[in-house]
């Protein structure tokens, strides 16, 4: 299965300079949120591939402008051709707003979904806006990430769990890919294409 993930900024290539045949072969597109929903709705447009996203803290404007054609998994757990997807979107609180929370609160948005987990039998992509705590995120507030992804990590295993949030743009220290126990994560800032069954998954991100 070949997934699109994408995250925080519109992708020129896909978008200004879309041709129809940059999504030929994509498989699953998961946006790990803070995108325009007409960005969405447009990729939705041109391919037969779902459209699964969650929300960024920035995603207020889809209460009033929903991303047409698209699947919100926030919240929940989905199979599509036989991979389980975990969808927990939003960041750290860090002032009054729409898709923040606390660790507390992530943690019981967790908590809720461990009976669907097990009825599952574990999940293989974990799928956030926000990164996992002292991986890949920043040390301010805003960009902090949660010790209860790494928990999810430590527990399931999936084989991947895909964020966004920091913007590699934001300086070197914000890595497209990286590893955690037998988990490869993987930063969807702007765009990026991967093989879910990849042998040697590193691979694809060097």
């Amino acid at each position: 299965m070949k997934i699109l993930a994408i995250a925080d900024e519109e992708s020129k290539y896909l978008w200004d300079y879309f041709e129809k045949s940059k999504l030929e072969g994509i498989d699953l597109i998961i946006s790990c949120g803070d995108l325009d929903p007409r960005y969405l709705s447009f990729l939705a447009t041109f391919t037969s591939a779902p459209v699964f996203y969650v929300h960024g803290n920035h995603d207020d404007k889809y209460e009033k402008i929903p991303p047409e054609g698209c699947i919100c998994i926030d919240d929940k757990l989905v199979v599509y051709e036989g991979v389980r997807i975990l969808g927990l979107g939003g960041s750290m609180r860090y002032k009054p707003g729409t898709h923040q929370y606390t660790e507390w609160e992530m943690h019981k948005r967790v908590l809720k979904l461990f009976p669907k987990i097990w009825f599952r039998g574990g999940i293989d992509i974990l799928v956030t806006h926000a990164p996992a705590y002292q991986l890949n995120d920043g040390r301010d507030l805003p960009h902090q990430g949660f010790k209860v992804f790494r928990r999810l990590m430590e527990k399931y295993r999936p084989k991947y769990f895909l964020h966004g949030h920091v913007h590699m743009s934001y300086g070197r220290k914000h890595k497209r890919y990286d590893k955690y126990e037998e988990t490869n994560v993987v930063n969807a800032f702007d765009r990026c294409v991967f093989e879910f069954e990849a042998e040697e998954p590193e691979k694809q991100f060097q």
